[in-house]
């Protein structure tokens, strides 16, 4: 327990260095006064929306993987993720014709994550019928896998016909590789209530999901609705991956690499994990935004972009890890 307390307040100040960290690192000179207020409140945004992009991503791996019980296992892998881009991309490419046919009355802080929620919710209402007919869990992966794949393909379309226009082309492919840049503090606020509301749905399945741990069928045998389980989790792991995908577009490796880092400190019990994830996810992508905005480039390096060089090495160094210590037993 005291171990356990000490990893916690470990994170905790991590998650605030961070957040200080990115207030004092971006283009502009803090020196100069006239500026600062307007520097430090869109470093704020930007740090804020990292911080609930990852905290929503680590959670979602978190329970992704106990769902599953395989901890290779990514909040990617039920297409909720493709769906809510999907839903971003269109949302972005209608965003001026909505424009012009309201006379204005159309705000992009309200249609962009109405496109993400609705795309996420697209792909749940599938998956929540295939988790209610099936029973085997290899089925809901593959469901998940091909409707990534029709999504994913539908949006490379979206993409190519954004192009047509450079400003809403630009703002797709900004989107489609993961930026905190246009993120709006309207924005941030509509999405902190689910990603809130996921971590502590989260929390509370924890103690199901332990005990799915030891295999669907003896999970029965003690009480679980196995069916139940799956079909809210589902639902949760899709509010929080469309809440990030919102805030960040698309970042990768956050909800797989964050769990794997975590199991050999904080254990495997999930109401351990959850809160664990939700600090260590914030961390990790406010400090990728950090590395984004400190790379010698004229144009700001995307955040998903960053997130994938450092999170692709270091899931294969905790992965070759793990199986030298299996060979080693």
């Amino acid at each position: 327990m005291a171990r356990r307390a000490t990893v916690y307040l470990t994170l905790t100040v991590l998650t605030a260095l961070s957040f200080a960290l990115s207030l004092r690192v971006g283009a502009g000179d803090l020196g100069d006064a006239g500026l600062r207020d307007v520097f430090l409140s869109l470093r704020g945004a930007r740090a804020l929306a990292c911080m609930l992009a990852g905290s929503a991503l680590g959670v979602a791996g978190v329970m992704v993987q106990g769902l599953f019980r395989n901890p290779l296992a990514s909040p990617d892998i039920l297409g909720t993720t493709a769906g809510a881009n999907l839903g971003g991309r269109v949302a972005i490419l209608a965003f001026q014709p909505l424009l012009l046919a309201t006379d204005g009355a159309v705000s992009p802080d309200v249609l962009l994550p109405l496109g993400c929620l609705l795309g996420a919710a697209g792909s749940l209402a599938v998956l929540v019928f295939f988790v209610r007919e099936e029973s085997d869990s290899v089925v809901l992966l593959l469901v998940g896998f091909i409707l990534s794949s029709l999504f994913l393909s539908v949006a490379s379309f979206v993409t190519s016909i954004a192009q047509e226009s450079w400003e809403v082309g630009r703002a797709v492919v900004a989107f489609a590789l993961g930026s905190v840049s246009g993120t709006s503090l309207r924005v941030i606020a509509l999405c902190t209530p689910l990603v809130l509301l996921g971590t502590l749905a989260a929390f509370a399945w924890g103690r199901t999901l332990d005990v799915l741990l030891s295999g669907e069928e003896e999970a029965q045998t003690l009480g679980v609705d196995v069916r139940t389980t799956r079909t809210w989790v589902v639902i949760w792991v899709s509010v929080l991956t469309s809440a990030a995908v919102t805030l960040a577009g698309s970042i990768a490796f956050v909800g797989l690499i964050v769990p794997h880092v975590l199991r050999p400190v904080v254990g495997s019990t999930h109401r351990s994990l959850v809160p664990a994830a939700a600090l260590l996810g914030g961390a990790f992508a406010v400090l990728c935004d950090v590395g984004a905005r400190s790379f010698p480039t004229r144009a700001e390096v995307p955040l998903g972009v960053v997130t994938g060089l450092l999170g692709a090495p270091v899931f294969l160094w905790l992965l070759l890890r793990e199986r030298r210590g299996e060979r080693d037993l």
